[in-house]
């Protein structure tokens, strides 16, 4: 084999390595979507159900402008209900799909502006003990869950995906936030489950807090 030829051949095997290496890792990213695997179900307007402050109206605490719910709350609002000793929350209630068995999954596109903190932004309801499975919160322009540990920094002013995976069966969560996994623990327990969005005041809380969502969606498998 010529001098040229040689020089060809190991271009080819090259070129053919880094096709492989590269085709590999796009099926890899695209097999590493969280939603893979699920179905999406149906959802409009009529499965949101807006929980806010009882003693105001829903357009004050709530508007739908665009594909974009957008929710606010003060810490010093009444809770949803009389005689409700939970603290103030605007939250959105998706019905139609609660479950107490099989593998869930929340998905939307979430923004927090600047000084919004000490607020739960999305819960899976549902828990024995305690409320909910899973929390996930603002403090300080950081997303957590819970209190800790913390899923992304930075958050303020920018959109951002979130994925929340429910195993009731299994008995565990996964959060993912931009289509990469954050937090896999744990559910706690209970028999019946629900998402909700939204703000709903937590511990250490700004005086106003808002979240605003768009592309929500709902699958199951």
């Amino acid at each position: 084999m010529s001098m040229s030829s040689r020089s060809c051949f190991l271009a080819a095997i090259a070129l053919f390595q880094l096709s492989f290496f590269y085709g590999l890792n796009d099926f890899h990213l695209a097999a590493a979507d969280p939603t893979d695997g699920f179905r999406n179900l149906p959802l409009s307007q009529s499965n949101f159900t807006v929980q806010k402050p009882y003693d105001v109206s829903t357009k004050q605490r709530y508007s739908y402008v665009g594909g974009v719910h957008k929710l606010w709350v003060y810490s010093t609002d009444k809770p949803y209900s009389p005689g409700s000793n939970t603290l103030p929350r605007t939250e959105i209630r998706i019905r139609g799909y609660d479950y107490s068995s099989g593998t869930w999954q929340f998905e939307g596109y979430g923004y927090v502006p600047t000084g919004t903190t000490g607020v739960s932004i999305m819960q899976v309801f549902g828990g024995s003990g305690r409320a909910t499975t899973s929390m996930v919160r603002v403090y300080d322009g950081s997303l957590t869950s819970y209190r800790n540990p913390v899923l992304a920094s930075n958050i303020y002013n920018k959109w951002f995906r979130l994925n929340v995976i429910h195993d009731a069966d299994a008995g565990r969560v996964q959060i993912y936030i931009g289509g990469v996994l954050k937090y896999e623990g744990s559910d706690a327990g209970g028999s019946s489950h629900y998402f909700k969005f939204g703000v709903y005041t937590q511990n250490d809380p700004s005086n106003y807090m808002e979240s605003r969502w768009r592309g929500i969606k709902v699958f199951m498998k």
